[in-house]
């Protein structure tokens, strides 16, 4: 396993593939970064070699990831969350920010459904 910005990435991956192990880079973000450290997209991690690699450390080194972009992203929720602004009231109720509809979805946000008593049906 080659071992990347603390993250050990799978050998037996294409580069592109790998690099998405990364927190913080995606498809598009690992093609651009084995671009810049010209770097075949097609070579498996198992056969980089240790100049590739550094090449490829060297060009994940110069872009926030991991620990840093996960404090950063925490922070700014909790900026929001200070302000008072709509999105950070959302956030502390822990309900979808976005505007989606909460009545019948939203169970990702909500958490497991909490049954109310007193809600019969009418009989006619």
């Amino acid at each position: 396993m080659a071992r990347i910005a603390g993250i050990d990435i799978p050998k037996n991956k294409r580069g592109v593939i790998a690099l998405t192990y990364i927190f913080g880079i995606g498809r598009s973000r690992a093609k651009t970064i084995l671009a810049d450290a010209k770097v075949d997209e097609s070579i498996k991690v198992q056969d980089w070699t240790d100049d590739q690699i550094a090449h490829i450390r060297e060009e994940v080194g110069k872009l926030t990831i991991e620990g840093e972009l996960r404090s950063e992203v925490q922070l700014n929720i909790k900026r929001l969350m200070d302000i008072g602004c709509y999105r950070g009231i959302r956030h502390r109720a822990g309900l979808p920010l976005r505007g989606q509809r909460t009545k019948n979805n939203s169970r990702t946000r909500k958490g497991k459904r909490k049954t109310v008593a007193g809600k019969k049906k009418v009989t006619k």
